[in-house]
């Protein structure tokens, strides 16, 4: 008798841990919504890719890659022309090292448009081609062979650096919502790099070239004062 009850306590046990698993399912179970994305009822939703391309976020950020290859081919350009213009070999040396990983760049974002099945494609990119321009400027309005002329190039290779980090940095942060997570990993090695670019001009700038400059002014003041006498 007692092993019948223990058999029914246990078949009892078992029934009801089926029924709470079948309300548990029941309640995270996922729908549909118009527009093609899925959720459950606790809010949180999964992107498909097919329904993805079809949303104006999706295309917000295919615009975005397609700004960014456009502008890191300009700054292909433009680095061995900052190079030239510039005096100290450190300053010469970071242009070039740029140029390098830029390319690496630009082979970068053609796997980030693989990853979503786009083929790759520039948009003009007039942010870009304003900056680059403003560099070019600083060369010809710079006296030849001065620390003037490097810490200014160093003021125009740091916008440039600063407007592609907050590119990348917008663009990582959209591949994360769409769920593009191997295009979101390949964004963020550039977003370092550019980072760590940044961090590397002012270290230059600060470790001599500003205060040479700085010298130079001090220089062409005492000349000025002498010729005055």
């Amino acid at each position: 008798m007692e092993s019948d009850k223990t058999k029914a306590v246990g078949t009892s046990t078992a029934e009801a841990t089926k029924t709470a698993v079948k309300k548990s399912t029941a309640g995270s179970r996922t729908t549909t919504s118009q527009n093609g994305m899925t959720g459950n009822s606790s809010g949180n939703r999964d992107y498909s890719q097919e329904a993805t391309k079809e949303g104006a976020l999706y295309k917000f950020f295919l615009d975005g890659l397609k700004d960014m290859y456009f502008a890191e081919k300009h700054i292909l350009e433009a680095l061995p022309k900052m190079k030239e213009a510039a005096t100290t070999e450190d300053l010469q040396d970071a242009f070039e090292d740029h140029h390098l990983v830029t390319q690496k760049q630009v082979s970068r974002l053609e796997k980030v448009f693989k990853s979503i099945g786009e083929s790759p494609e520039a948009k003009k990119c007039d942010a870009i081609i304003g900056i680059v321009k403003e560099g070019e400027n600083i060369i010809k309005e710079t006296e030849e062979g001065t620390m003037t002329r490097d810490a200014a190039l160093i003021i125009a290779a740091q916008k440039v650096e600063h407007y592609e980090i907050a590119s990348y940095g917008g663009l990582v942060a959209l591949a994360e919502t769409l769920q593009l997570d191997r295009a979101a990993d390949l964004l963020h090695q550039t977003l370092e790099e550019e980072e760590e670019t940044d961090l590397d001009l002012t270290d230059i700038a600060e470790s001599s070239i500003n205060f040479r400059a700085a010298d130079e002014e001090d220089d062409e003041e005492e000349d000025e004062d002498d010729d005055m006498d």
